[in-house]
């Protein structure tokens, strides 16, 4: 008898069997994901009702009713979950494929900020919680507009054309990008000059520090001089820094550029010297930018960030506008540089929604979650012993290295507005609120925030983005403790240079 193999009874049930454990794997996936999904819409949604609740409430969270209670580190566990959870989810075999769901992001960070509401609620008393869930929303929705604007905007202008490879045009790019990134914000600069910047170096062997030195230079240290450069100066800003406070930072920031793109250069350069002939001089041409009208909306957007603050009168108008104009505004110009634009253009050059979402999804709940350790740190501040810049640059920047730098920077900003002297002196800076900040104090905590926010990929946003796109492109990127090791090297040295420079007691 003439019995192939596909229809051999032993074969058979093997077959079936993996086929059956395939689809129950694939069928489990879907439940996981729908009910991931369920979670992320009923969590998001009920915080941002908590949230529309205490808009209208007049009340103020009560910092010292909270710092009071015995059990306040209790308060503080959620926040560090949902920040410790953006380091390890992502490296585990287990949860990586579910977090790259921005459903999961949403779901994860929302549950955490309900949890650290629901303990304000038991312990203080639900009138506060709602009211702080209604301070959490009226510094996310800025921030989040802001981010969301600036990305939008951006993605509609490219840069195209291929330049050689070599060390002085590299340098040149990146420098560039430094100097967008305060304009652009550090997302923004980002997506625009990697993509151009691997491209331009696609024959090169050795391409791993060049990728390195980018997110050093633009995807943190560059957005030092404009609120809008990077997250921690904006959330700054929205708890009243003055716009232009960052300008004072340009020694610093130059300093700090000029060093890095000098390391670079040396390593860049003896790199060159190992390439096979040819590989880094590939013949170049002109780079074009397409997308003018997107870059005078960018233009507008900083702008409208600059003078239009809710209260305040708008310079040579008079006129003081109301909460969220500035908001509006910069969504009207989204719109816009969207139908200049359009969508299907932008995909077809990889441009993509996701980066943006996965933000807005995690600080949703970083947001709500961090108001017991800021409550905390703002009463309890001046007794941490945080009295010199160094310190808080040091604290500042270790924290911004293993958590984010957003959230860390407001935290440290309380204890220097803790251990400040409330007077009019001319070494503090005046918050819009009217209280005082020590400016060496202010300079350190900004400092640690944005520059040492390099030091690990979970530390900025952008670290993270421009990891994926070289990986995508082809690059042999470090892992989280290779990177740490590549920032240990070279960018720590600068770090103490730095401190030593600008931050001596």
């Amino acid at each position: 008898m003439n019995t192939s193999r596909a229809d051999s009874p032993t074969q058979r049930p093997a077959f079936g069997y993996k086929h059956l454990m395939h689809e129950a794997h694939g069928h489990t996936g879907r439940k996981i994901r729908l009910v991931t999904t369920l979670c992320a819409a009923v969590f998001g949604v009920f915080a941002a009702l908590v949230a529309l609740r205490g808009l209208n409430h007049s009340g103020h969270v009560d910092a010292s009713q909270i710092a009071l209670q015995s059990d306040w580190l209790v308060g503080c566990l959620p926040f560090v979950l949902v920040l410790t959870a953006l380091a390890v989810l992502p490296l585990l075999p287990r949860t990586e494929v579910w977090w790259e769901s921005n459903a999961s992001k949403l779901a994860l960070s929302a549950a955490m900020g309900l949890i650290t509401l629901a303990w304000i609620a038991w312990r203080v008393g639900a009138e506060t919680a709602v009211v702080a869930a209604a301070h959490a929303a009226h510094e996310y929705l800025p921030f989040i507009v802001l981010l969301f604007s600036l990305y939008m905007i951006s993605g509609g202008v490219r840069v195209e054309g291929r330049l050689q490879a070599s060390t002085r045009v590299n340098c040149c790019i990146l420098a560039i990008g430094a100097v967008l990134a305060n304009v652009l914000g550090t997302t923004g600069a980002s997506m625009l000059l990697i993509r151009p910047l691997l491209r331009n170096n696609a024959h090169r062997t050795h391409r791993v520090h060049t990728v390195v030195f980018f997110i050093f230079l633009v995807s943190n240290v560059g957005g030092c001089l404009l609120p809008i450069g990077d997250p921690p100066l904006f959330l700054g800003f929205l708890r009243g820094v003055p716009f232009l406070w960052t300008l004072s930072l340009w020694k610093e920031w130059l300093v700090t550029v000029a060093l890095l793109l000098m390391i670079y250069a040396v390593m860049d350069w003896r790199l060159q010297m190992r390439e096979p002939l040819g590989a880094s001089g590939a013949p170049g041409g002109a780079a074009r930018v397409h997308g003018w009208t997107c870059v005078v909306l960018l233009c507008m957007a900083v702008l409208a960030v600059a003078v239009v603050q809710p209260d305040q009168p708008i310079p040579l108008l008079g006129w003081s506008p109301p909460e969220l104009t500035r908001e509006a505004i910069l969504l009207l110009l989204t719109m816009f540089s969207v139908v200049a634009e359009p969508w299907k253009s932008r995909v077809k050059h990889g441009f993509s929604a996701g980066p943006i979402l996965e933000v807005a999804a995690i600080f949703v709940g970083i947001f709500l979650a961090m108001q017991v350790p800021l409550a905390v740190l703002s009463s309890t501040g001046a007794s941490l012993g945080l009295d010199q810049a160094w310190k808080l640059f040091w604290c500042t920047g270790l924290l911004s290295s293993l958590l984010d730098n957003a959230p860390t920077y407001l935290v440290f900003m309380e204890v220097a507005r803790g251990v400040t002297l409330q007077s009019d002196h001319a070494a503090h800076v005046m918050l819009a609120d009217g209280s005082y900040i020590r400016d060496d104090l202010l300079t350190g905590v900004s400092l640690g925030a944005v520059f040492m926010g390099a030091m690990t990929y979970i530390g900025n946003g952008p670290n993270l983005m421009v990891r994926a796109i070289a990986k995508h492109e082809g690059v042999k990127m470090p892992g989280f403790g290779g990177y740490v090791l590549w920032a240990m090297a070279l960018l720590l040295p600068v770090m103490v240079v730095v401190s030593l420079l600008f931050l001596r007691p």
